[in-house]
Formats: C-alpha cells, structure tokens, sequence
C-alpha cells in the first residue's frame, strides 16, 4: 500500500486547503446558520473540485474531505461526489454519465442519497417509487437524491414532481430534509451490473459512502484537536499554559491516535477501491473508526477547552456537532461492528 498522493491529488488538495480558508471562516459558518454557503459551493466547483473527483480516485476524494472536515465547511461536498461523481462513473450508463456528470462537475445539478439503514422505498410502478425516507443530509441544497429501495436497488430521483421535502434540523447543519415519495417518476441507475471490483452497485456505494465520510470525520476530528492545542498552549492557569499539565497531554495525545487511526483506515479503504481491490469489510472498520473513535476525539477537543467549549458560539462547539452527526450517520460504533463482524463470519 502507498498512500502517498499524486501529484493532482496534492494539487487538488493544496486548492482545497486555500478555498477552505478563505471562506469557511468562523464569520462565514455563523452567517450561514442551518444553511449551506453557496459562494462557496460556486468556489469549489469553478475551481474543478467535484468535476476532478472521478480521475482523482476515492482517495483523492478523502484527502479533499478531510480539509473540509478541518473547517467544517458547510457545503454537500461529499454528498454529491460520492452519491453523484462516483455513484454514477461507476455504475451510471453512458447515456447517465454524459447527461448528469458535466453539471454535477459544475455545480449546476447536487446529488445526495437516501440510504437509510432499513430502506422502505418501493416501486410502486414502472420507473416510479413510493416510500418515505426521515432523514436525508443535503437534501434542501439538492436537485437528485439517489434512493436505494427495499430490494437494495439503486434510483435516481430528480427532485420535482411528487417529490415532497420536509425540512428536517440536525446535530450538525447539513440542510437535511425528509423526503416522501408518492408515485415519484426515478430511473434506475445503470443496468445493474457489478462494478470493477466486483461488488453489486448498492454495496460498492455505500462502501464509497463509508469511506468517504470516514475521511470527512479525519478532518473535523484535526481540527478539533488543533483548536484544542492552541487553546490549551495560550491559556494559563497557576501561572502556566495548560499545555504543560501531564492530564491535559494525555488527552492530547489519546486523541490524536484516535485521529490517526481514523484516517490511515480511511486511506486503506480509499486506495483498496482505487486499485480495484476487495474493500467491504476495510470500508466497515474505517466507519468504525469514525463513529467510535470520533466521538472520543470531539468530546475531548471540548473538553480541553473547559466552559468555552459548551459555548455554542464557539468554533470547537462546530466540530462537536460534526462528530456527533457523523457518528449517528454511519450508524454507531455498536452497530457497525456487529455488520463487520456478520460479515466476517459469512465469509469464512
């Protein structure tokens, strides 16, 4: 295994740190509310930050996620590359990918995807679905959802006629919506087929999804942690910086292995796909990872900030909120586990 980037995904990343900067600014993120920052939104994409996504790998993907976990950017990033770039270069027919890549890659068209843990979406008709799904991240900022039904079959919806969208709030401000669908006309996507690596298309997605947002808590784990080594270095207490307090050190540094575990088991699972490799069960404990050890992390990034850290307002109270959605969102440390290790057990 090499994790080293490339060089367009070092590039790529080098644009996303100094985007990230410039715009997801403390100032920013409060104006923006519950709501997504489409400036932004228009910056990444000019910039060629989703339409790259394909060429970059799943990898890539992750490197440019973890900076926008490091700032908390309130964008569907990763929720239109991975249900929208990804979903559709490798399992969309060549009709799909040229009708729907180009706008995605541009910003025009948002993808995100309805994957509850027990979908509930029937075909209720030819090419038309009925269903309702509670939770769906992204959803207001959205143009398609892609849905997968009760028989783990993959549909794109473009949002519009009996597409109903219920604003639903969050931990974190992801502009979720709850999606009811009534007789709503969906094209299935692709014919399909299994994917290069030999998975069916529901099970490669969400094993990308996995990753992907594995990545995502990477990032918002580092810079919890970050804000929690300056605070902790410039605030004093008994006449010296907290920093120097043997307690506070190993919180520190309990964290930032959790961290590390995170994204090296993101990485694994990202280049395992890139090389066309059986990666499942790595998808499953990198997810793991997150939710279990991702909680642990902005728990103690708050922590490390005394009564500062319960402060709403403050810019470490964000990164809590992200690593508690994340941590429901991929299901639980509890839950993930047991799917691993059925998993496992059915393999052997």
């Amino acid at each position: 295994m090499d994790f080293t980037p490339t060089e367009p995904q070092a590039e790529a990343r080098g644009l996303a740190v100094r985007i990230f900067a410039d715009l997801a600014t403390h100032e920013r993120l409060r104006a923006a509310g519950t709501g997504s920052d489409p400036e932004l939104w228009k910056a990444l994409t000019a910039a060629g930050l989703v339409a790259a996504v394909p060429e970059l790998g799943l990898l890539g993907l992750v490197l440019l996620l973890e900076e926008q976990g490091r700032t908390t950017a309130q964008v569907p990033y990763a929720a239109s590359c991975v249900y929208g770039q990804l979903a559709i270069t490798a399992h969309g027919t060549a009709e799909q990918r040229e009708r729907l890549l180009p706008g995605i890659g541009e910003g025009s068209l948002v993808v995100t995807g309805a994957f509850p843990a027990q979908p509930t979406v029937r075909p209720s008709g030819r090419g038309r679905l009925r269903g309702t799904v509670p939770v769906v991240p992204w959803l207001r900022d959205a143009t398609h959802v892609l849905v997968a039904d009760a028989e783990r079959e993959l549909w794109l919806v473009a949002l519009g006629e009996g597409a109903g969208i219920e604003e639903t709030e969050l931990t974190a401000p992801w502009s979720a919506g709850r999606l009811t669908l009534d007789d709503t006309p969906a094209e299935a996507l692709g014919s399909g087929t299994p994917s290069g690596s030999g998975l069916g298309s529901y099970v490669d997605v969400l094993a990308t999804a996995r990753t992907a947002f594995a990545g995502l808590q990477a990032g918002v784990c580092a810079g919890s942690l970050a804000r929690a080594v300056a605070h902790t270095n410039t605030r004093e207490q008994f006449g010296r910086p907290l920093a120097t307090r043997q307690a506070v050190q190993l919180r520190a540094a309990d964290a930032h292995m959790d961290t590390e575990a995170i994204r090296v088991t993101a990485y694994e699972a990202a280049w395992r796909r890139d090389a066309g490799l059986p990666y499942t069960t790595h998808a499953l404990t990198a997810a793991w990872w997150a939710s279990e050890a991702g909680q642990r992390v902005v728990h103690t990034g708050q922590h490390l900030h005394g009564g500062a850290g319960a402060d709403v307002e403050h810019p470490v109270h964000r990164h809590f909120l992200w690593g508690r959605q994340l941590d429901a969102y991929l299901g639980s440390g509890g839950e993930v586990l047991q799917e691993l290790g059925e998993l496992i057990a059915s393999a052997d």
